[in-house]
């Protein structure tokens, strides 16, 4: 195995909630204390992306998977642990000498009517990363480059002198790549970018990202909980529940061989037409609150199989015989 273009090294964020210093303060059986509370969404994240693979994260709303792809672009810092691109660390520069990586690291947001300046025309849009990056360009060579990557991505370079909200979603988000691919980026993070859209057009845009791979020779981190889109898409695949991975394995065997019962569940819900799939799975309890993490495994209180080692002890990704890596206890003493 090549060393990995994006490594992700105990990635741990935490967003303070305590306020400042007064706030803090509270009175309890007659006493001043100082209560610190924070939203642990992130805790010991480690995963590698491999160049021209498609690592899809995976989760319900609130797992931490779009603040993992936050963190990896240096849009939040992290609490604690390291990223590495291409064998450099990153995650700790800034101004000038983080530059080079902007170039090479873009990303795709989810909300296409929002990340969008609305006073900005689709040509100025394009520009501006072309002007940063490349301010040595003459103008004739950027509005070559413009053309090329509307060309690429199906847009119309006539559409240039028109606003955002002239577009629908998905020519909206059609700009939002072209914005992206404008800087020929190594590595692309694509934060759910297409549940805003319609079913319709879902299709399309997913093609034209696959399309862009090939082409390109792009890597993806792509962030989604559409399961379907996994399949399709996806050389990959990292399961996240509260913060964690507890799941890691190429896309056929994760759909072929499921291990973790939190993955399990996910799978049986997905909706099919042959009758020998197992039973939709349905998990019992609620999901615990990121302030007040459980002990040991954080699945522990949802899972079937759980014992005390596993309300005691936090699992670590262990390699299992079919090359997949599994946080479970269940699995590494062979009960499940």
């Amino acid at each position: 195995m090549t060393s990995p273009l994006v490594s992700i090294q105990n990635l741990e964020k935490r967003f303070d909630l305590s306020g400042s210093f007064l706030e803090q303060l509270r009175f309890e059986g007659g006493r001043l204390r100082r209560k610190q509370e924070a939203v642990h969404a992130i805790n010991g994240v480690n995963l590698d992306v491999h160049k021209g693979e498609a690592l899809c994260v995976v989760g319900e709303s609130g797992c931490g998977k779009s603040t993992v792809a936050r963190t990896v672009m240096g849009l939040i810092a992290p609490s604690a642990g390291e990223i590495h691109y291409g064998g450099q660390r990153i995650d700790h520069l800034e101004g000038k000498t983080a530059l080079p990586y902007r170039r090479k690291m873009q990303m795709i947001f989810q909300n296409p009517y929002a990340s969008l300046n609305p006073r900005m025309t689709i040509l100025q849009t394009l520009e501006e990363p072309i002007r940063f990056h490349h301010p040595d360009w003459t103008a004739q060579a950027v509005r070559d480059k413009i053309h090329e990557v509307m060309h690429s991505v199906g847009i119309d370079p006539d559409w240039g002198s028109r606003f955002g909200h002239e577009f629908s979603g998905g020519q909206r988000q059609r700009i939002a790549i072209a914005r992206a691919l404008a800087v020929d980026p190594e590595f692309i993070v694509a934060d759910e970018p297409i549940s805003a859209l319609d079913v319709s057009i879902q299709a399309q845009v997913l093609n034209l990202l696959m399309d862009a791979r090939e082409s390109r020779g792009l890597t993806y981190l792509f962030i989604t909980h559409d399961l379907a889109v996994v399949e399709h898409f996806g050389t990959r695949v990292a399961v996240m529940y509260l913060g964690r991975v507890c799941e890691l394995a190429d896309t056929r065997t994760l759909f072929a061989t499921p291990r973790h019962p939190y993955t399990q569940a996910l799978l049986s819900a997905i909706p099919k037409l042959e009758d020998d799939r197992p039973n939709h799975i349905r998990l019992q309890g609620e999901v615990p609150t990121p302030v007040n993490l459980p002990s040991g495994c954080v699945f522990h209180g949802r899972c079937p199989y759980a014992n005390e080692r596993c309300r005691q002890e936090v699992p670590m990704l262990i390699t299992t015989d079919g090359g997949a890596q599994v946080a479970c206890h269940a699995v590494e003493e062979q009960r499940l």
